[in-house]
């Protein structure tokens, strides 16, 4: 909750007095405050104060390795100066003795008292996995700016922030602290579970369905109309389909404009979710994903993901479910609560099956390897096309061919939906299912068939999908034609420098041009790098001179390269001209979402 009641709906002070005191955790034995004095050093000074327990010999506090994405990426790097003030002592710092990369000791003898710690973190990096502090404004995911105690982290926490400037608010969906700017959580993985932004955003709210949804924009530019339009819409939807909330309020944390200072993509959390967007057509297809992840990840789990071991990998063979199956049912959201049209869901699947098809690693990694390997996206070089598949592409796939072929099964009379509601149901009692099995008995329980080998030759295995075969059940049929696209011989990403060159085809057009990697790319024929490169250079012709504006080292200079050619194969789902009477049944339940 924002600690500021701008807005609050009118409730009786005593029901709400009432409310409060049966939410609020126990008194917090570790408490946090987090100085907001240097954004222009883009520092996080914190204190953190633990309560010992005699008889205690040491006092072992850490940071997590990983944290938002499936990728070590080691936040004590950032952490400098770590120091405490122990119990019994004349209150100078004592230096913290160093385990690990991202474990620090103190020494207590069985002193009882109070640890103060202080540590400096650095963060100004954009966007929902990561955390920032500038004169803009301050985010923060706690797992990567606060510390805690490995053997205590059921215990309940307390965070405040100082030095806010008075022009910001602070948002975080958790119950206001004692204090201005603070929030407290019944324990540390509840805390790291919300996001805090803090600064000048704008906010409204709205009630579905028994539930109250908050939304709160960083942006220059919105539209508030589109936007809540389509939250009411997918919200909606994904409550009815899911026969109601998880949670009592729920909110939206918004970062809309131009990359790559809002920091592209969405991320997940019991009861709120943050999204950066470069407009808000973009926000509302990354919302539709990251709320059904209310249900699906943050409910309904694998078992291998639960506890979090904050510490090292944590892997799953079921990632193409948790995240695929999350985007085949963010499209299911945005087509059937109206927001996209039956033509455009037809394209993002034949878009989804091209990219696939286009990936010759395909043939070698199974969707659920890829789940396993995920740990390895931060390398540019896995995500190569002859190197991996991604698990959401093909899980997406797989979400709609399962609930094509489970309403083929059944005469239409249950779907992919039934298998997600039932899964939820166990997973209200703590019942996470068993990595890909235990999807599969599901889908066997609700449609009444042995899809045993669906999942050996299409999950585990990497059989090409026959797609005439499975797109038949829905009267939907795949068509591809080959083309001849222009190849600069280069791959380029988004970094928090700018559009960066990742990789280049050796004796390759760019190669050629002395384009090299990590160049960071300015301008392309004479006009700022579009958004999209990778479509706007589909647009392009093979034997066309492209004039890329780079920066090198501090330099900008021109570079120059004749486009080669490539073939790439442009796919179209369609239905077809006459389709069966089951097949019409199948098709229009599965665009409505209903079952017969």
């Amino acid at each position: 909750m924002t600690n500021r009641c701008g807005g609050c709906r009118a409730i009786a002070l005593g029901f709400l007095l009432a409310f409060l005191f049966a939410a609020r955790p126990a008194a917090a034995t570790i408490n946090y405050k987090v100085s907001l004095a240097h954004p222009e050093k883009h520092r996080f000074d914190v204190e953190m104060q633990v309560a010992t327990q005699p008889p205690q010999q040491n006092l072992i506090v850490a940071l997590p390795a990983w944290n938002a994405l499936y990728q070590v990426r080691d936040f004590a790097y950032r952490v400098r100066d770590v120091r405490a003030i122990l119990p019994g002592s004349d209150g100078s710092f004592f230096p913290a003795r160093k385990i690990d990369k991202q474990t620090w000791l103190f020494p207590l003898s069985n002193t009882p008292g109070n640890v103060k710690i202080e540590y400096s973190i650095e963060w100004d990096e954009a966007g929902p996995f990561n955390s920032q502090l500038n004169l803009h404004h301050a985010f923060l995911n706690f797992a990567e700016t606060l510390m805690y105690v490995p053997d205590r982290r059921s215990e309940a926490v307390e965070v405040a922030f100082t030095d806010v400037p008075a022009s910001w608010r602070s948002i975080a969906e958790l119950p206001p602290g004692a204090t201005p700017n603070s929030f407290i959580a019944e324990s540390y993985d509840k805390l790291v579970d919300a996001p805090v932004e803090i600064g000048k955003v704008e906010e409204f709210a709205f009630d579905n369905s028994g539930a109250h949804f908050r939304v709160v924009v960083d942006s220059k530019e919105w539209n508030r109309g589109a936007l809540e339009d389509s939250l009411k819409r997918i919200t909606a939807y994904d409550l009815k389909l899911m026969d109601g909330p998880p949670f009592k309020e729920y909110t939206f944390f918004f970062h809309i404009g131009p990359y790559p200072e809002v920091g592209g993509g969405g991320m997940e959390h019991s009861n709120c979710t943050a999204i950066g967007a470069g407009s808000v057509e973009m926000a509302v297809a990354i919302a539709a994903h990251e709320f059904f992840h209310a249900w699906n990840v943050k409910r309904i789990r694998p078992k291998s993901l639960d506890p979090v071991d904050y510490t090292k990998e944590q892997y799953s063979r079921a990632l193409w479910f948790a995240e695929g199956v999350t985007s085949t049912y963010g499209s299911f959201a945005l087509e059937r609560s109206g927001i996209m049209s039956k033509e455009k869901w037809y394209e993002d699947l034949a878009q989804q099956i091209c990219e696939l098809q286009s990936r010759p690693a395909r043939k070698w990694q199974s969707v659920e390897e890829s789940s396993l390997d995920t740990w390895f996206d931060k390398y540019d070089a896995y995500n190569l096309p002859d190197r991996s598949i991604s698990y959401y592409n093909k899980g997406q796939i797989l979400g709609d061919l399962l609930d094509f072929a489970i309403r083929d099964a059944t005469d239409n009379h249950k779907s992919l939906d039934d298998v997600l509601r039932s899964l939820n149901e166990s997973a209200k009692q703590g019942n996470f299912y068993d990595e890909s099995a235990g999807i599969g008995s599901v889908v066997q329980a609700i449609s009444g068939k042995d899809f045993g080998d669906f999942f050996r030759r299409y999950v585990s295995g990497t059989d090409e999908f026959p797609y005439d075969e499975m797109l038949a059940p829905a009267g939907l049929a795949l068509r591809t034609e080959v083309k001849r696209t222009a190849d600069p011989g280069f791959y380029a990403r988004r970094a928090a420098s700018g559009i960066t060159v990742f990789e280049v085809t050796p004796g390759g057009p760019a190669q050629q041009a002395g384009l090299r990697i990590d160049d960071v790319l300015l301008e392309a024929n004479g006009s700022p790098v579009p958004a999209r490169l990778s479509a706007w250079m589909r647009e392009r012709s093979p034997g066309e001179t492209l004039t890329l504006k780079i920066r090198r080292d501090g330099q900008e200079k021109e570079v120059s390269l004749t486009l080669a050619s490539r073939e790439e194969t442009h796919c179209t789902v369609a239905e077809v001209a006459h389709p069966t009477e089951k097949q019409l049944r199948i098709r229009t339940g599965m665009l409505r979402g209903t079952t017969e």
